[in-house]
Formats: C-alpha cells, sequence, structure tokens
C-alpha cells in the first residue's frame, strides 16, 4: 500500500472546554510511532505507560507483569486501522489518571513532506499527575480562586497554568526537535 497522510483528530475524552489536536501523520506509522506525536501534539510528558483500543483489540508494550497482553503497538501500522474517515481508536495514557484520547480519521492525502505535524488544536494539555479529569477541574477551580483551600499547594506544585495556552508552531517545534534527536541519537 502507498504511502499517505492521515488526518486525525485527537480529542481528550470527558474534557470541557474539549482540549483536542488535529494531526497528520503517515499513513505507513506504527501505533509506537504514533504514540510520540500524540505525546508531544498532547503536551504530555511520557512518563507512564499506554495502550489504544479498537473494539476488542489492544495495542501497547505487552508486560505479563503488570497484566498487559496487546498487540505490539511497534508492529501494527496505522494504515492498517484507519481505513476510511471516520475510523476511529481510542489511546490511554497514564492507567492511574486514565487519560483516554479519543482519535478519528478525518480524511486521506496525499504526502507532503512535512509529516509528522499538528495542523490545529485547542486548549493545554492538564499537567502530569493531577489526578485525571476530576483531578484536573479541581486544579483548574483552585488555580482561579486565590482563597481556595487547594490555591497555595497547586501553585507550589505547578505554578501558574493557562488554560488556552496551547501553540500550534510551539508543538510543531517541539515535535521536529523530537525527530533531530532520534535521528541524532
Amino acid at each position: 500500500m502507498a504511502t499517505e497522510v492521515l488526518r486525525l483528530k485527537v480529542t481528550l475524552r470527558d474534557s470541557d472546554p474539549e482540549i483536542w489536536r488535529q494531526i497528520e501523520v503517515a499513513s505507513t506509522s506504527t501505533l509506537a510511532q504514533l504514540h510520540r506525536v500524540l505525546q508531544v501534539a498532547m503536551g504530555w510528558t511520557d512518563s507512564h505507560l499506554h495502550q489504544y483500543w479498537q473494539g476488542d483489540r489492544c495495542f501497547g508494550m505487552a508486560d505479563p507483569e503488570l497484566g498487559l497482553e496487546g498487540e505490539d503497538d511497534r508492529k501494527v501500522r496505522l494504515d492498517t486501522l484507519f481505513r476510511q474517515p471516520g475510523d476511529q481508536l481510542v489511546y490511554e495514557y497514564d492507567f492511574g489518571d486514565g487519560w483516554e484520547h479519543d482519535i478519528v480519521l478525518e480524511g486521506v492525502g496525499p504526502v507532503t513532506g512535512d509529516e509528522p505535524r499538528v495542523c490545529n488544536g485547542r486548549g493545554t494539555c492538564p499537567p502530569e499527575d493531577v489526578g485525571g479529569i476530576s483531578g484536573f477541574e479541581e486544579f483548574r477551580a483552585a488555580l482561579a480562586n486565590p482563597r481556595h483551600e487547594r490555591h497555595r499547594e497547586f501553585m507550589d506544585w505547578h505554578g501558574p497554568f493557562t488554560p488556552d495556552a496551547f501553540s500550534v508552531e510551539a508543538a510543531n517545534r517541539a515535535l521536529r526537535s523530537r525527530s533531530r534527536q532520534r535521528t541524532d541519537a
């Protein structure tokens, strides 16, 4: 199958307001490669385990000690999972916080040579280890209210947080930087 570009919309499940990214990746990329793109595009730090789900199929790094038994995400290409617009996949990152992302194929196009890249998006990614969506909601409420009982605690832990600080340009710079680091290593 010839390489094409997949345009994917990635939405952090249950985020309100919605935190999302629109990315383009080569159709021949593997799920492991998509994981690296998602980490940068969303703003995660790749500090936790991850897995993917499509229907009953699970993909990730098999680890019997942790009870993770899925297909190896390094061997599964995107073009085997995303065939037509509307096809979906769930990406779970950090099993403790349980960040679930809905990934939907929006379209397929020709290769431009700029892949992977972030095309659009909205919202700042939650901080790592904030406690999932409910923890993130409390975090935002506490930072927005200096009289909140946890305001000082969260300020000391994280510092100020700007919910709409996402930048397509910054995300693409980070992707390019990460790509250069991988080729220099």
